[in-house]
């Protein structure tokens, strides 16, 4: 007797009876009566680029009054690679002023989100983020996210030109087939226009990639190279890392597996970094990239969301039998790509020896290549705002686009003003001073390398505070430093307000992740992590459990000076705890466990 087939999770459910993603998704929007949606189409919406939240911190007093969640949505763009024109970048500046809560923030993905977007707005936002030749499609729910790659419009060769077209490319390859993003948000309701004015189709449109269900899970991808992991190649579902000699792009090395999301509670979850399991070319690239996803869409679980991420299949199956089945879908991933059979070598070659080495922000100014310059700017924890002295948004809008034609965004949630002519260079300067907004040169080595999620008041997942505490971390952090001679150490801080790890908590330097609230003070505790690295090769591991956020630099003082006293000629933070051993670091502090 056969063994039966796990049950299908509720959101699967939800996503076959959807008819390609429609579901009752343009009913409930025309609905004015109610300030939310139900449950199911809050799934579908995800895969419009957008999630339904609500005002956490008015949830006490709202219940107070008897009144219900302060619903709003967040509204997510895809931008391949992160690449925007001036015009498009103060089109989402006012979308957020007039539809959203005032501010936009620019994401670990390259990629922008406006919050605060209420029910009866959430058409007319995603309406005009079309009509400014961006999307929303395909930034959330359980497809390819925002495709990623190295931003710097940096022209001394051609390799990230190259890495950039492909990344649009790539992009737009695993776009969904289905037309509901265009009948719900494209089409003017209020023209009759819509090609869907009642009812809808009695079968969705053929997905040869993602099949009637879609992925699993949320899948990423992202292209680095070995001189410049500007974006964090080994945390993606599926990494690719340019092998190059010279200005030429050989190959790519394929890294599968990364994902930083976990649960906690459960043993079976973990974080992940990408596994190196072939060597492909160019042309073999993309009957590559279907089949990897293929062999995720049949056989990532569908019955556990927790473990539907592809790196759970390849820790279940290993390595070996995972790569021998995707040696065994190309023929029909290249019959979809519509490559002739037998393009892609069998077996698969072996990882190419070239590896991460560096890792660049491009912050400050740099030459283009083209006679012209780009400023890399900080963002913290990439929220663009005016709020006191600091007028971020009035001085991007003074700059964009006189100053400024281009801008593109970074996975460190700071933005690059590109295309810079020599001669205004320091009339952009003088703005920016004017407005309180400070360059890499203004802010520590440390807040150069932090960054923090969204977590409360929006987040739904959020156990504690981030972004709003990251600054105050890093400010008692910063006296720290000074104190120890530390200041100008290069390593990288990472936190979040729940275990998702958006912010990429566990292969950085530091990680901070959110665990509970203090009952008495109210104050976040937080997981400490530590022993990744600045080039985010390596996962770290749990130094200390429910350390109060206030409590952090007390935490991480033994271990600062240790590193201090012992560490060997050129050795980063990371590799120091790495090679220190964390047996051997919990030592120094007697309340950590060993």
């Amino acid at each position: 007797m056969s063994q039966e087939e796990p049950q299908k999770s509720k959101v699967e459910v939800i996503k076959e009876a959807s008819v390609g993603l429609r579901g009752s998704i343009a009913a409930e929007l025309a609905d004015h009566s109610t300030d939310h949606v139900e449950d199911a189409t809050t799934k579908l919406l995800k895969f419009h680029g957008t999630y339904q939240q609500d005002d956490r911190d008015l949830r006490k007093a709202r219940r107070k009054e008897k009144l219900g969640k302060a619903f709003s949505f967040m509204v997510r763009n895809r931008i391949p690679g992160g690449k925007m024109t001036a015009a498009q970048f103060l089109a989402e500046l006012d979308i957020a002023d007039e539809l959203g809560n005032g501010t936009i923030r620019i994401t670990t993905r390259q990629s922008i989100q406006l919050h605060g977007v209420v029910k009866d707005n959430l058409w007319g936002v995603i309406h005009r983020i079309n009509e400014i030749d961006l999307s929303t499609q395909s930034a959330c729910g359980d497809v390819t996210r925002n495709v990623c790659c190295c931003p710097a419009p940096l022209h001394q060769d051609s390799l990230r030109t190259e890495l950039q077209k492909l990344t649009d490319e790539i992009a737009e390859f695993v776009r969904p087939k289905t037309g509901a993003y265009h009948e719900i948000w494209i089409k003017d309701p209020d023209t009759g226009e819509r090609e869907q004015v009642a009812g809808q189709p009695a079968v969705s449109e053929f997905e040869p990639l993602y099949g009637e269900a879609y992925m699993p899970r949320k899948f990423k991808i992202g292209l680095g190279m070995c001189h410049d992991n500007c974006i964090d190649v080994y945390a993606h579902d599926l990494g690719l890392l340019a092998v190059t000699e010279g200005d030429t792009i050989l190959g790519f090395n394929v890294l599968v597996g990364g994902s930083m999301g976990t649960t906690p509670s459960k043993k079976n979850c973990f974080p992940a970094i990408g596994k190196r399991m072939a060597f492909v070319t160019r042309e073999e690239l993309f009957p590559l990239i279907t089949a990897v996803m293929l062999v995720q869409r049949d056989f990532g679980d569908r019955s556990d969301r927790s473990q539907a991420r592809m790196k759970y299949l390849i820790h279940n199956w290993g390595l070996p039998k995972f790569k021998a089945k995707v040696e065994e879908y190309l023929t029909q991933a290249e019959s979809i790509c519509s490559v002739a059979e037998g393009t892609v070598r069998r077996p698969l070659l072996d990882p190419h020896p070239a590896e991460v080495t560096t890792h660049q922000d491009h912050l400050g100014w740099h030459e283009q290549g083209d006679g012209k310059w780009f400023l890399g700017l900080p963002i913290e924890n990439g929220r663009v705002k005016d709020d006191g002295s600091l007028q971020l948004k009035a001085a991007l809008r003074k700059l964009l686009p006189e100053h400024v034609p281009t801008v593109r965004l970074t996975l460190h949630q700071n933005i690059l003003l590109c295309d810079v002519e020599a001669s205004r260079r320091a009339d952009i300067e003088k703005i920016l001073s004017d407005h309180g907004v400070v360059t890499v040169e203004q802010i520590s080595t440390l807040r150069r390398h932090a960054f923090a999620c969204p977590a409360l008041p929006t987040c739904g997942l959020a156990v504690t505070e981030s972004e709003r505490v990251m600054p105050l971390v890093i400010s008692d952090l910063e006296v720290l430093l000074d104190e120890l001679g530390l200041a100008d150490e290069p390593f990288s801080l990472h936190m979040t307000g729940c275990p998702n790890g958006c912010a990429r908590p566990y292969n950085c330097d530091i990680g901070l992740v959110g665990k509970s609230i203090d009952g008495k003070s109210g104050e976040g505790k937080y997981t400490v992590f530590i022993g990744g690295n600045l080039i985010g090769t390596r996962m770290n591991a749990v130094y200390k459990d429910l350390v109060l956020r206030s409590d952090i630099p007390a935490t991480l003082r033994p271990l600062l000076i240790c590193f201090k006293e012992n560490r060997q000629a050129g050795e980063t933070l990371g590799d120091f705890f790495h090679r220190w051993g964390m047996d051997s670091l919990k030592e120094l502090d007697g309340t950590a466990e060993v």
